[in-house]
Formats: C-alpha cells, structure tokens, sequence
C-alpha cells in the first residue's frame, strides 16, 4: 500500500480544484470520479486505465485488460458505461517489434469493445516514447464515460456500516504472472498477465450493477493492482472500517488468494440479510461468488495473523509521494 504503484495521489488532486461549482459528487480517489449533468440528477462517471506491465508481457490482452478494466470501474460506481477514447503511446513503429505492439494492442481493444459494448468514439497515438533507443512500454491508456440516470444510486468503494457482510464477485484463479505482488516480492515481472474472459466481465458486472441500482449494497471496489487483500485494504481506509477477512478457500495458496490479479472481480459490501438473496442471484447469473468477511473495527484481521491497524495503514499509504516531491524539490 506504500510502493509507488498503490500508494495515495492526494498530494496531486488535493492542490486542485476538484470541486468546480458543485457538481463532483464523487471524489478522486474511487474507481471512477462522477459528475453531476449540471441541473439534473444524472451524473456522468468517468475513468482513466492501462497497466503497462500487463502491455509490456502480451500487448493484445493487456490492452483488453484496460477496455475491460476502465469498463468495471464506470461499472463499480453504478454507471451504464457508454464509450471510450484512446490515447496509444508507444515507441518508435518504424522497428518491427513497436509495430507489432501496436497492431496487437488494437486488436485486443477491438475485441474488448465489441464484447462489451463500449465503442470508440475518439482518440489520439503518441509514438517515437524512447530515450538512447529504448521504449517505453506499449501505454495504449483507455478514457472512459458512462451514465448513472440518478447519482441517488451511485456507489462508492469505502466502508460504511460495521456489521457488513463483503462478498466477492467472480472467478479467482490465483494469477500471479506480472503483479505487483511478484514485482515487489522478486523485483522483477515474469510471465503472462492474467486472463481477460470477456463474457464473464460482463456477466460479473451486470449483475453488480443491478444489485447497486436496486439499492442493496453499501460499498463496491473493483479487484485490480495488488489483488483482493489491497481492494479490501482500500474499502477500509476509504470508509475509515476495519474488516475480518475469512481464511483463504482451500485448493489454492494463501499468498494467491490474496495477491492474485484475477481479473473481473468485484467486492461488495451488503447488509446480513441481503447476502442469501444475492448469492442466489449471482448463481442464476452464472457468476462464482463467496464470503469473504465482515466489515467491524479499525484494522485488517486475518485468521491466526496479527491485525493490521487502518492508522499504521494510512500513515503508509499517505506518505509515498509527499516524500517523494519533497525530496525532489526540496
């Protein structure tokens, strides 16, 4: 929670004005920023995405990673994603290898749009990203918009009520291949990204997007960088809730259990009673789901570990990049 990656950016969005006349009903720091259509109760959700890393190993599905990912976050909020704009930065395409980046990664778009119903309707390419020969890593960054008809049923990712059950949605496989778990446990990436199955993203997210527009849960974060233990990490401190994590399911390890960067997931925090229905829901809907703990205290509770307090959490996950600037312009 403290690498460079995960760490907090309210360094940045706090020296902005984020607020501009009112109408941003969803602060930076979510997994999409939403915006009031000025005069109205619609609201306009928006997300930015791309993991290079993933680009970096097999560009054709790490760039069907970012459609899809930038899709659960507009998703994540309770909004109807509507469409994309693309800015593909990449290195120099007069090398064979860029080129091929570059071909690649537009088909995977391509597939992760028409699977997904999220059109391009814009778009810019920055090429020749190299310095003394070396690219940067193919960065096709995928812009997102997408509608939420009443902000009075938009999401959010922090915890609000203690007594919460949380629920994840989707199908965990333990991936480890380029996570940031490998890349700060061996310092390096290796491997393949994870998977994107495109018809189960969208199972997944249709059926978490329903349970928000009905009213029935309290808090939903997509499961991204870092895996499930940073997505339960991140609700906490949003919400300022310490959680009780139930042991990791048999039949994988623990370590891939909770760093794992399985794609299509999604934990929603739903009140008791809400949690048979919606099980039962999730099992029509062809989507694997379980428990996964209850929202209670101040701090992360694992099963035979110490607890984790959300303030020495905090303390880590705020203090990266202040040190970071203070030392650079000091």
């Amino acid at each position: 929670m403290g690498s460079p990656a995960l760490s907090s950016r309210r360094w940045i969005w706090q020296q902005y004005d984020h607020m501009v006349m009112g109408d941003t009903v969803q602060r930076p720091g979510g997994d999409a920023g939403v915006v009031r259509v000025h005069g109205t109760e619609k609201g306009l959700a928006i997300s930015c995405d791309v993991t290079p890393r993933y680009c970096a190993a097999d560009a054709c599905e790490g760039a069907k990673q970012a459609v899809a990912e930038c899709w659960r976050n507009l998703t994540a909020v309770g909004a109807d994603p509507l469409a994309i704009t693309d800015c593909m930065n990449f290195g120099n395409p007069e090398r064979l290898e860029i080129m091929g980046e570059f071909v690649a990664a537009l088909e995977g778009m391509a597939e992760a749009c028409r699977a997904l119903a999220f059109p391009v309707v814009s778009g810019n390419v920055s090429l020749y990203n190299e310095t003394n020969g070396v690219a940067i890593p193919p960065t096709p960054a995928i812009g997102g918009v997408g509608l939420i008809p009443d902000i009075a049923q938009m999401a959010r990712m922090g915890l609000s009520r203690d007594g919460d059950v949380l629920i994840l949605f989707g199908a965990e496989a333990g991936h480890l291949g380029q996570s940031l778990y490998q890349e700060l446990m061996l310092g390096a990436t290796r491997g393949a990204p994870p998977p994107v199955d495109l018809a189960a993203e969208r199972r997944t997210g249709d059926l978490v997007r329903r349970l928000i527009r009905q009213g029935r849960v309290s808090a939903v974060h997509d499961v991204s960088d870092g895996g499930l233990m940073v997505a339960a990490a991140e609700m906490a401190l949003a919400g300022g809730r310490g959680v009780g994590l139930d042991p990791a399911p048999e039949g994988l390890p623990a370590h891939a259990v909770w760093f794992g960067e399985d794609q299509g997931r999604y934990v929603v925090a739903l009140a008791p009673g809400e949690v048979a229905p919606a099980l039962a829901e999730a099992g029509k809907a062809q989507v694997p789901a379980r428990i996964l703990g209850t929202v209670s205290g101040q701090a992360l509770k694992l099963p035979g570990e110490a607890p984790l307090s959300l303030h020495a959490l905090r303390v880590v996950h705020e203090r990266w990049l202040p040190e970071l600037m203070a030392a650079k312009i000091g």
